[in-house]
């Protein structure tokens, strides 16, 4: 999503994504930006569940299915809120950086699956 970059404000990602079963070891949303990072903000889908980078669970069972997420980046309080299907799954601190955007998609990470897919749709 281009001409978006924020650097401070409370900034929204609304959309809704589905994961085709198979797929593993990718990220499908990031918040770009950070410092000494790259991002602020990375869910990742391993195994068919959704996870904050490869720390936390967030919701088990992710695969074949939409599901509307919303992630709101608070930049000044250092904060971000993750909602799956309107319930809270995450509140995290920010870290750091100046300029921040919001990347969806399928990004490789670790022990990828061969199959790579997520579809998007109603993103504001």
């Amino acid at each position: 999503m281009q001409g978006y970059n924020y650097s401070s404000g409370v900034w929204q990602f609304e959309g809704h994504g589905y994961v085709p079963c198979g797929m593993s070891g990718v990220c499908i949303m990031q918040v770009f930006g950070a410092s000494p990072h790259n991002t602020t903000l990375m869910l990742r889908v391993s195994n068919g569940s959704l996870y904050y980078y490869n720390k936390s669970l967030l919701v088990p069972n992710i695969y074949d299915r939409w599901f509307k997420l919303n992630v709101i980046h608070d930049v000044n309080a250092s904060r971000l809120n993750v909602y799956v299907d309107g319930d809270l799954k995450l509140e995290a601190p920010g870290r750091g950086g100046t300029i921040h955007y919001f990347k969806c998609g399928v990004y490789v990470q670790d022990n990828e699956s061969y199959y790579r897919e997520s579809r998007w749709k109603g993103i504001k």
